[in-house]
């Protein structure tokens, strides 16, 4: 890679295999065949995890369709801090050790549920990283945006699950430059470098938004149809 993400980057042998099979007979193939099998299992490569899935493109149509369009309403008096995270989900984990370790592979945690090794595929721009300190954590739906679409008349404790929420596809394991480079931006004015991820994103993105009943105005609106009604 270059420019903006460059930053980083006891066995058997076959003579005795023979022997067990010709001393024990169909029994000892079966036997062996389920124990080879039983190692792939432990030793094969994980299954890719990955957020909640979101609604489908058809559903995502429909939800937009509902949402109120009016226009985004002030920053004043927003703070991070009116979003308490990241909440302890469990002993010493929190909300980011969480997503770190579902959307990772092969991820090692220690004794405080710090990511010490994995790797981590970034589906916005398609970057691998091995390193946690590589990876943020996205708000799908920032903070700063839910602010402005209706999240500044909540209480703290429901802006506090909103920034947690490991139920809906609000949270995603992604570079931390690209994370950064979207900052508070709708799908208007930013999206995925990886093009063929805007409509998992733009579903995420609806998802998020009905469930919270937050408001879209309206260039968000027609960003949002176009890629879905490209889906």
């Amino acid at each position: 890679m270059s420019g903006l993400y460059a930053r980083r980057t006891s066995s058997t042998g076959p003579t005795r295999t023979r022997s067990l099979l010709r001393g024990r007979g169909l029994g000892a193939v079966a036997a062996l065949t389920a124990s080879l099998s039983a190692v792939a299992v432990l030793t094969g490569p994980p299954a890719q995890a990955a957020p909640p899935a979101p609604v489908s493109a058809a559903t995502a149509r429909t939800y937009l369709t509902q949402l109120t369009v009016a226009a985004e309403g002030s920053s004043a008096g927003y703070s991070r801090d009116k979003f308490p995270h990241w909440s302890t989900v469990s002993g010493a984990c929190n909300t980011r050790e969480v997503v770190l370790e579902r959307d990772g592979t092969n991820v090692v945690q220690n004794a405080s549920c710090a990511a010490v090794s994995g790797s981590w595929f970034s589906p916005y721009d398609g970057a691998t990283w091995t390193a946690a300190s590589d990876v943020d954590i996205d708000h799908v739906v920032p903070l700063s945006e839910a602010w402005r679409s209706g999240a500044s008349a909540w209480t703290t404790s429901t802006r506090q699950a909103f920034a947690n929420d490991l139920a809906r596809p609000q949270l995603i394991a992604v570079t931390d430059n690209v994370n950064q480079a979207k900052g508070d931006k709708d799908p208007a004015e930013w999206l995925p470098p990886t093009s063929s991820y805007n409509c998992v994103y733009a579903r995420m993105w609806v998802h998020v938004k009905k469930h919270y009943d937050l408001k879209i105005d309206t260039a968000e609106k027609t960003a949002l149809g176009n890629i879905l009604n490209s889906c």
